[in-house]
């Protein structure tokens, strides 16, 4: 009889256990509310440096298996992980009936690459192609209907990606950063050629004494607490990654910081070099009020012909294309039409 209730208890133990494995396993760990109209797998893939990156994908719970759907990939903010911002995208274009694929750059996140927090313009850019690599093998995408879409700094590499790669059949750049810019002239283009050369001066010198030590220092990132003194921006992002709108342990912009010397490729190698050449079509969507607008209102520029358009969110400033912020400022259903438009 004892033996029988052993056993019993220790079945019983079996099946919590079971349970808070099982619930641990499936623990939301996204920043946004989760959808009841998609499926999300963890996914990996590797890029061409061998680098694995960490994904996930987003599935529509109507789609059939013998679908072949169009698909999106997606990345960014600068900084941030595919549970913030990009995930967000992800699953409302998902729910539209895109398969889509919210994916964390190399040296970040859950991707592999060490030292961690290391940023490329070559190798961030190779991030994207390595996603239409995934996508264009999965079973269920049409492999001549997949579109990029990124977010801040990851805009301007998604654009320098679609200027490379004649897979990409569509692109949107939200609230973009042109990364290499900001890296070699500073805001709105304030660092002239001497200050450059002495902050590459600088750079370069860490370098060294990172050798020396055996570690890499990390760039000044945002602040722990705001004195109310910052600029504008800075309190912009704050907001977002610093509290419990944004805030994800993975993030270096909530808890980390970048690799100091990360600057010195971005300085060195302007990813737009080639965007007037691109010949898919591009949706480049920026606020209003954003600091970075003058970012995305250049990269319109410099395409050419009649595949671009520039949408300006009115009202809304950079952060608020991250998630919306308290006016709903994402035009979902203006990103929505696009990619049917061009995804066909």
């Amino acid at each position: 009889m004892f033996k029988n209730i052993f056993l019993l208890c220790l079945a019983v133990l079996f099946v919590i256990a079971g349970f808070y494995v099982v619930s641990a396993r499936g623990k939301w760990d996204k920043v946004f509310p989760k959808s009841d109209k998609v499926n999300i797998e963890k996914v990996t893939f590797k890029n061409r440096f061998g680098l694995e990156l960490a994904g996930d994908l987003y599935i529509p719970k109507t789609m059939n298996k013998s679908d072949k759907l169009p698909a999106i990939a997606i990345s960014g903010p600068f900084g941030a992980v595919k549970e913030q911002s990009s995930g967000l995208y992800a699953q409302t274009l998902a729910e539209k009936g895109f398969i889509t694929l919210a994916f964390d750059p190399s040296y970040t996140g859950e991707s592999s690459g060490t030292p961690r927090n290391v940023a490329s313009p070559d190798i961030n850019t190779e991030d994207f192609s390595a996603a239409v690599d995934y996508l264009s093998n999965n079973k269920n995408v049409n492999p001549d209907r997949i579109g990029i879409l990124g977010i801040c700094g990851f805009g301007g590499f998604a654009i320098n990606a679609a200027a490379m790669d004649t897979r990409i059949k569509a692109t949107t750049a939200v609230t973009m950063y042109d990364m290499t810019r900001v890296a070699a002239k500073g805001y709105n283009d304030s660092v002239d050629e001497n200050a450059r050369y002495e902050l590459k001066q600088t750079l370069n010198k860490q370098r060294t004494e990172d050798f020396k030590n055996g570690n890499y220092k990390g760039a000044d990132g945002l602040p722990e607490k705001l004195t109310g003194n910052e600029p504008l921006f800075v309190q912009q992002y704050f907001d977002y990654y610093k509290t419990k709108r944004g805030f994800h342990s993975r993030s270096i912009n909530s808890n980390g910081k970048w690799n100091m010397t990360s600057s010195l490729s971005l300085i060195n190698q302007p990813i737009l070099q080639y965007a007037s050449e691109i010949r898919t079509p591009v949706l480049i969507v920026h606020g209003e009020i954003a600091h970075s607008r003058y970012f995305g209102e250049t990269a319109y520029h410099k395409l050419k012909g009649d595949n671009k358009e520039l949408f300006i969110v009115k009202g809304a400033n950079h952060v608020d294309l991250y998630d919306g912020g308290d006016k709903n400022a994402i035009p979902f259903d203006k990103i929505e039409s696009f990619y049917k438009e061009n995804l066909k």
